[in-house]
């Protein structure tokens, strides 16, 4: 003899699948989202991607120390700052200023440096350009006044006011 279940008890065991609560599996991305909701303000910053227990937060703190003695030469007269490094200053900043928008995850604070530090680099090496092509400017004037002493020069020291 086998065994056939009514329709009474068939439909019982229906309706307790029915009304049983689903368990609904959560996602590694909601988990740190519901954790993050319940943190303090300086939880979160503690424990996020870029916060201080990461690299991502320890390089551009360091990085600010180049942009600082790159602000403190401002002060330096541009003959004894190097073109070239400035140069490679603001290719550094515009470069990575650029990653640090692209990669994840993104890192405004890291992006922040980086921008001051090509601004930087570019004020320094467009001062040294302006003192470049000033000390040519004067060079030139100063060529075509000893061309003109070694050409004429009875005209020369007279035009300089001396006599004979």
């Amino acid at each position: 003899m086998s065994f056939r279940p009514t329709t009474r008890i068939l439909n019982f065991s229906r309706n307790l699948l029915r009304q049983a609560p689903r368990r609904r599996v959560q996602t590694a991305a909601e988990a740190n989202a519901n954790v993050a909701s319940k943190q303090s303000g300086f939880s979160k910053f503690l424990h996020s991607p870029v916060g201080p227990k990461t690299v991502h937060f320890w390089a551009p703190v360091m990085k600010w120390g180049i942009v600082l003695a790159g602000v403190a030469d401002f002060f330096r007269p541009a003959e004894s700052l190097s073109l070239s490094q400035n140069m490679a200053l603001t290719a550094t900043g515009i470069i990575w200023t650029r990653w640090c928008l692209i990669i994840r995850p993104k890192n405004i604070f890291l992006a922040t440096v980086n921008f001051f530090l090509g601004c930087v680099g570019l004020i320094q090496s467009t001062r040294i350009l302006i003192w470049q092509n000033s000390v040519k400017g004067a060079v030139k004037e100063e060529g075509e006044a000893a061309k003109k002493v070694i050409e004429h020069p009875v005209e020369a020291a007279k035009d300089a006011g001396l006599k004979n």
